[in-house]
């Protein structure tokens, strides 16, 4: 089961956490993680590209001249595609390109990156992540107190903490996301990811095969 030292905003360790070796001490699956990401990039495109084709435009079906004797090339429409004002041939259309990915895949995925970056020493768990005043000038100072630099940063925390979100708004290496919103992409995407502790017990109960379902039922009976 592995143990990190849980750190306070100044840097400093306060205590030791365990964590789930289920969620955090997973082995990579490169091809697992493959298949996620291909599978979120494919849910955002829209697909709502398309060209219009022959039966599509605008104009009349008559034939402007008899096939035979006038001595030019024969014509069915004016809507051809070799016509101005014509159809397009063969251009893209409008499809659906999402991908129905299992969700045990994907919290496989999931729990295999997270273990990656807590291997590489790219997961820093916070005692607790909190601003007196949504001061973009401290969340950046409290980043390089916790050694982050300029590179990308994810932060899980609650999104009911709106100091922390004004704070980091402007702020355009770093993303605030909930235990709920996280995804494959972001845990890839960026370099560092800061999680609060309430952050990490909730990923506990998510993605925890064992304790899976139980929270899937609580969501269930929130909504009712």
């Amino acid at each position: 089961m592995p143990t990190v030292k849980v750190r306070n905003l100044q840097n400093e360790e306060v205590a030791d956490l365990e964590l789930s070796d289920a969620v955090f001490g997973a082995e990579l699956n490169e091809a697992l993680i493959h298949a996620a990401v291909k599978g979120f990039l494919a849910n955002a495109r829209a697909g709502t590209v398309g060209t219009k084709t022959r039966g599509d435009v605008s104009g009349s079906g008559r034939k402007l001249w008899k096939q035979k004797g006038t001595g030019r090339a024969r014509i069915a429409s004016l809507r051809s595609p070799l016509w101005k004002g014509g159809g397009n041939v063969h251009g893209p259309q409008a499809r659906d390109w999402s991908q129905n990915l299992p969700k045990k895949m994907r919290r496989g995925a999931l729990r295999s990156a997270l273990s990656e970056r807590l291997r590489e020493g790219n997961l820093i768990v916070l005692d607790d992540i909190t601003f007196e005043q949504p001061k973009t000038k401290t969340f950046v100072g409290a980043l390089g107190t916790l050694g982050i630099g300029d590179g990308k940063t994810l932060i899980v925390d609650s999104l009911s903490n709106d100091n922390l979100l004004l704070a980091s708004r402007n702020v355009k290496r770093a993303k605030v996301v909930s235990s709920r919103g996280l995804n494959i992409y972001d845990v890839l995407y960026h370099e560092k990811m800061l999680v609060s502790r309430a952050a990490v017990e909730e990923l506990n109960r998510l993605l925890d095969p064992q304790r899976a379902g139980g929270a899937e039922q609580e969501t269930a009976e929130e909504a009712a």
